[in-house]
């Protein structure tokens, strides 16, 4: 007898919405998602490392990988979280992080999910008083960030930066899509 849960199968999104702290901390609560990797996509450098990132050295924007189960939870659906707990409309900035590695994107996997971030966008659109700025671009290259921004809300719960950002995604996220959580 097998475990349904090792037989599903998984889509990868690449979704970069400011700090990758505060996406990976609310893309881990729902239902569906399997894993959530911080890291980095969109850049010219390979193999880069964060402080070269924080220095806009790279190109590259935070991101983070998520793996999950398109049965459980639609891409569209991940998307439609994706776009409320950040601002799509302000470019190269998410709260009080400024710079390019903290812009609004969507590095696509595949033309189907090319087709459900336009769509998405286009849909949202009128939802703001001005244009979402989301890069849509193809993934090159996803590079994982180290080792101690793995997992980074639930290890440093009471950081500051914690508690100023991510709690505050967490709750518009429990108030917005209480639907999609695990």
């Amino acid at each position: 007898m097998s475990d349904a849960s090792h037989d599903e199968e998984l889509e990868t999104a690449t979704l970069g919405g400011g700090c990758f702290w505060c996406v990976e901390a609310v893309l881990k609560e729902l239902d569906g998602v399997r894993s959530v990797t911080s890291g980095y996509a969109g850049g010219h450098v390979e193999d880069p490392s964060y402080e070269a990132v924080c220095r806009g050295e790279t190109g590259h924007a935070e991101v983070v990988q998520v793996a999950f189960a398109p049965e459980t939870i639609a891409f569209r659906d991940l998307l439609e979280v994706f776009f409320t707990i950040h601002t799509p409309t302000t470019l190269n900035r998410e709260g009080p992080d400024v710079g390019s590695q903290y812009r609004s994107a969507v590095y696509y996997h595949d033309d189907e999910q090319r087709r459900v971030v336009e769509a998405v966008i286009e849909d949202l659109e009128p939802l703001h008083d001005d244009d979402i700025v989301t890069e849509v671009e193809p993934l090159e290259t996803f590079y994982p960030a180290e080792e101690y921004h793995q997992d980074y809300f639930e290890k440093n719960p009471s950081d500051t930066y914690c508690t100023v950002n991510i709690n505050p995604k967490l709750s518009k996220l429990r108030e917005k899509h209480a639907e999609l959580l695990a």
